[in-house]
């Protein structure tokens, strides 16, 4: 990419984003975050029970919902329900404490004039409403998940939450219903839980994003370690937190070291995966998570334990037709069909070399003109060319990746495979940003350096346009 298109990417395209910000690049301080105090509360871990491995997700409507989940025991603590309230504007202002309000509690004519979430007023602001979580097991450990479903929820709104009556206050926020101001988030894969890892999720939290999708290769537990597991999202708990203590949601697919056996497995060879994210993956490992009308998300198997033809092409052709005027479609999954270390072999059909990709999705994202394919897996950063019928096409498809947010190997030089625009031998993230009509997507390394930058235009039915810098 030529200076002069990232100058006018970093100083137009994103106005309103300070770029000291948006690129992470505050490498003079500590490599532990910046920790959210609220000067009106006591300190965090001056709390009863404050859950190390608490984290957010989606299984259905990210504008209305929040899942809110942990790992713990039985009897950790007497209470597990979770009360929760539209926030009390700043938040620095102290929060009234949890009242016990039925979640069935309503007084006429006020939970649709304060957005349908709450039971009434309280004198210092909405009254808590309170639900259940439900204890599920963590398959071969003494551990439980326990799960909050939030439903009804106001869109584009910030929320306040507490376990039970002797925990801290966390805070998240709903995804707007519709895309009137830009949408960030982060994507990444192949994490684990080593120093790069943390380092990633450190530069992955001060860019601010909406949620962050991980493309499989989550702790590396391969269906074995709950230890391994659950440092995972210990990890993710301590480290993604966005501005004024938000929480960032997580969206995950599955990897192959979520699997005992790695491919063509069963779902029980991934207990750890499945006792987390089951919500999403009720019914399959693959599945779609829609952001109102304007993205959506397809969250892909590449042979763990669905096969990649047959049931699973169909249902992928049926849900890229059903979405095929959604203005931004990612897909994200594990295996790359235009691998950066791996070579593309049309005649090996191993699980892992991304052959099948090739051949059974690879015609379907052209058909349905996919903007933007999510890559993991060989731990590199790759960008490749926009590619229809496996050849370069400025209307094609863009294939980004390639999942070394905290694994690393060196990769395939870009000028020995014609496909590939850029690659490099850095531990990284990606940064998307949905701007009107326009998608840019920034690699960043693990310091917060920009490594590359593109920038995807409009998508439509006939084709899609697609602007490179570099």
């Amino acid at each position: 990419m030529n200076p002069l298109s990232r100058r006018s990417f970093l100083g137009a395209s994103l106005a309103g984003f300070s770029s000291s910000h948006l690129l992470g690049q505050d490498t003079s301080k500590s490599s532990e975050p910046e920790k959210f105090v609220d000067p009106t509360r006591k300190p965090i871990d001056d709390y009863a029970f404050n859950p190390a491995t608490l984290f957010l997700t989606w299984h259905t409507d990210p504008t209305t919902t929040m899942d809110i989940q942990w790992i713990g025991t039985t009897g950790e603590t007497a209470d597990t329900k979770i009360s929760y309230r539209r926030a009390t504007a700043p938040a620095t202002a102290p929060a009234t404490a949890p009242a016990t309000v039925p979640a069935t509690a309503n007084i006429s004519g006020l939970g649709a004039a304060i957005g349908g979430m709450a039971t009434g007023l309280a004198m210092q602001g909405p009254r808590w409403t309170v639900v259940p979580t439900l204890p599920r097991p963590y398959t071969g450990t003494d551990f439980k998940v326990f799960r909050a479903e939030l439903t009804g929820l106001t869109p584009n709104a910030d929320y306040e939450f507490t376990i039970g009556k002797s925990s801290p206050t966390w805070r998240f926020r709903t995804m707007p219903a519709k895309a009137t101001n830009a949408i960030s988030f982060i994507s990444g894969g192949d994490v684990g839980v080593n120093a790069h890892a943390v380092a990633n999720n450190i530069q992955a939290a001060r860019q601010d994003p909406m949620f962050c999708v991980i493309g499989g290769d989550l702790g590396y537990d391969n269906g074995k370690s709950a230890d391994i597991s659950i440092a995972f999202i210990r990890n993710y708990s301590r480290h993604m937190v966005g501005k004024n203590g938000r929480l960032i949601p997580m969206v995950v697919c599955i990897g192959n070291h979520e699997v005992a056996g790695g491919y063509n497995q069963p779902r029980e060879k991934a207990p750890f995966f499945f006792a987390l994210f089951d919500g999403m993956f009720a019914d399959a490992s693959y599945a779609t998570l829609d952001f109102g009308d304007y993205l959506s998300l397809v969250m892909l198997d590449t042979g763990h334990i669905a096969s990649i033809g047959g049931e699973q092409t169909d249902w992928l052709e049926k849900t890229l037709a059903a979405r095929k005027d959604h203005p931004n479609l990612f897909v994200v999954n594990h295996v790359p069909a235009y691998p950066s270390f791996r070579v593309a072999d049309p005649t090996k059909e191993k699980p892992g070399a991304g052959t099948a990709n090739r051949k059974h999705w690879v015609p379907l994202f052209d058909k349905y003109r996919v903007p933007v394919v999510l890559e993991h897996h060989d731990h590199t950063f790759k960008r490749t060319r926009p590619m229809l019928n496996s050849v370069y096409d400025a209307n094609g498809v863009q294939y980004l990746g390639d999942g070394s947010w905290g694994r690393l190997r060196s990769p395939v030089k870009a000028e020995k495979l014609d496909y590939l625009a850029t690659v490099s031998e850095d531990y990284h993230l990606s940064l998307h940003r949905i701007q009107g009509q326009e998608r840019y997507h920034l690699a960043l390394d693990e310091n917060g350096r920009v490594m590359d930058v593109a920038r995807s235009g409009q998508r439509t039915t006939s084709a899609v346009r697609v602007k490179m810098d570099g």
